[in-house]
């Protein structure tokens, strides 16, 4: 049995965790938030994902909040055509194992915190300072606190603290691309077609786009878009917007996609970052997950669900480890791991992805559970 020490309390965390304990070992979270609140606005959970949860036993859990969209469609930003419609729902479940679901942020942690026992999740705990040694790893808090443990997992995000101490410092590249989202009931929708559906709405440019799909049972619609910015210094990750800037970037849309727009009443506004694929995640007894590994453009809304095929992928190559065989388990991780982000990072940057019609197949049917580690 390994103890584990992982910071960050996200998603590919709390996954981490989850999984980490079914193969027998213990975990401890650092999470600096004192609690988790409904910050965010969705998460959009694909096959891939769904059938790595419901093996962490969340998939109930999941299902009773989040929406089912039925198809996912392309649509061109100034005629409305339907250059690609793939079905969900049902069918994905049929094809791929598990459904497409579609959630706030919020309720998908809720529901991986309510799978792990009280104080595993340790809140209001940020980490000062990480490292290892020739006994193990450990973790210094800002209280002054240091935990020790066999193995440290840094699920922190974009500006890792965990990454820098492994790979040293980078800052992550600004894309120029600044991201606006928003939601609103669905009873303003109107006669906007598809509200049941994931559709992306592609604009003339590669920078421009307008993507919507329903929440909460379809009680709500999440708009996301995006446009080309020259520079961005603010700091902040969901920053206010100006709905009438907003609305003003895509006034020649076609009006069901400015209706979209119109029916929000607020949106928030957030600079997308990317990093290059690295190498490698691993060095001795520690490693890096999610958005700390590789951080990607949500084009192809697999952002979060990148964070937990690595949480399940990495449990797997650590089921029989021991302190003296960890650092080999995460070079199998990071073999098994790293050509698949990398290949996503890579496609969602370059945002063509089933523009027109295409194969979801390789992203959809990967399972995490089975695939060789």
């Amino acid at each position: 049995m390994l103890n584990v020490l992982i910071c960050g309390g996200g998603v590919g965390g709390l996954a981490a965790a989850i999984a980490l304990r079914k193969m027998g070992h213990a975990v401890t979270v650092f999470e600096q938030a004192k609690a988790f609140g409904r910050i965010g606005a969705d998460v959009n959970l694909t096959p891939n994902a769904v059938h790595a949860l419901d093996r962490l036993g969340v998939g109930e859990a999941l299902r009773a909040q989040a929406a089912r969209p039925t198809h996912r469609i392309s649509r061109t930003w100034d005629t409305g055509e339907e250059t690609s419609r793939l079905p969900m729902s049902t069918a994905a479940e049929e094809r791929y194992g598990a459904p497409q679901l579609t959630i706030h942020r919020a309720d998908l942690l809720a529901a991986l915190e309510s799978a792990l026992p009280e104080g595993v999740i340790r809140y209001g705990s940020r980490v000062a300072e990480v490292g290892q040694d020739d006994t193990g790893v450990w973790v210094r808090l800002s209280d002054g606190e240091t935990r020790r443990g066999d193995l440290l997992i840094g699920a922190d995000g974009i500006h890792s603290q965990v990454r820098a101490k492994l790979f040293g410092p980078d800052d992550p590249k600004f894309t120029g691309l600044v991201s606006w989202r928003g939601v609103f009931s669905r009873d303003k929708g109107g006669d906007i077609p598809d509200l049941d559906a994931f559709t992306k709405w592609w604009g003339p440019e590669a920078d421009r786009q307008i993507v919507t799909f329903p929440l909460t049972h379809g009680q709500e619609i999440f708009v996301f878009a995006t446009h080309k910015q020259d520079g961005w210094a603010e700091e902040g990750w969901t920053l206010p917007g100006d709905i009438t800037e907003l609305r003003g970037h895509y006034a020649d849309f076609h009006p069901h996609a400015r209706a979209l727009l119109d029916a929000c009443d607020t949106v928030t506004r957030s600079a997308l970052h990317v990093r290059e694929p690295m190498a490698a995640w691993s060095q001795g007894r520690m490693t890096i997950l999610g958005d700390a590994a590789h951080p990607m453009v949500p084009f192809m809304a697999q952002g979060a669900c990148m964070a937990i095929e690595d949480a399940v992928v990495l449990a797997r190559a650590l089921e029989r480890a021991t302190s003296e065989t960890a650092a080999e388990a995460l070079r199998r991780y990071d073999a098994a791991r790293i050509p698949r982000t990398a290949e996503v990072q890579r496609s969602s940057l370059a945002n063509e992805w089933l523009k027109d019609r295409g194969n979801a197949d390789w992203v959809y049917g990967y399972q995490a559970w089975t695939t060789a580690v």
